[in-house]
């Protein structure tokens, strides 16, 4: 494309729903990730509770990380929300100034913040088994 057709290219309506479809898609994801930080948090006092109901006594196994490593993932869930947003924003004034220029900043972040939780519950889990 040559500099001349971005400078008469028209809005297309187009590019500004699928900006906001990309955007919801990051809401559910966040929205999913912090509803499964809940369930590991919630997960840990259900055996808690188990084990004090069968034993008398609280037999946890591991280390007792799951509180945090859900806690992290609910925090991670909504700083993407909170990312999303701005992402969402900065693409609209792009597409309205004709200047778009794909980023892939948030996807990394979340790529690279997905595999160290998933590396601690493997780390957790593992030695469990």
């Amino acid at each position: 494309m040559k500099p001349d057709d971005i400078a008469t290219k028209t809005i297309n309506p187009g590019d500004h729903l699928a900006n906001e479809r990309t955007f919801l898609a990051w809401i559910r994801t966040s929205i999913a990730l912090m509803g499964f930080g809940f369930v590991v948090v919630k997960f840990s006092l259900f055996v808690k509770q188990l084990s004090l109901v069968i034993t008398d006594k609280v037999v946890l196994p591991g280390k007792g990380f799951s509180a945090t490593i859900g806690i992290l993932l609910v925090a991670i869930g909504a700083l993407m929300a909170l990312l999303s947003y701005l992402r969402y924003r900065r693409i609209e004034k792009q597409l309205l100034r004709n200047t778009y220029f794909p980023s892939f900043a948030l996807s990394l972040l979340l790529t690279v913040a997905i595999v160290l939780v998933s590396g601690l519950l493997l780390w957790y889990l593992l030695p469990n088994t």
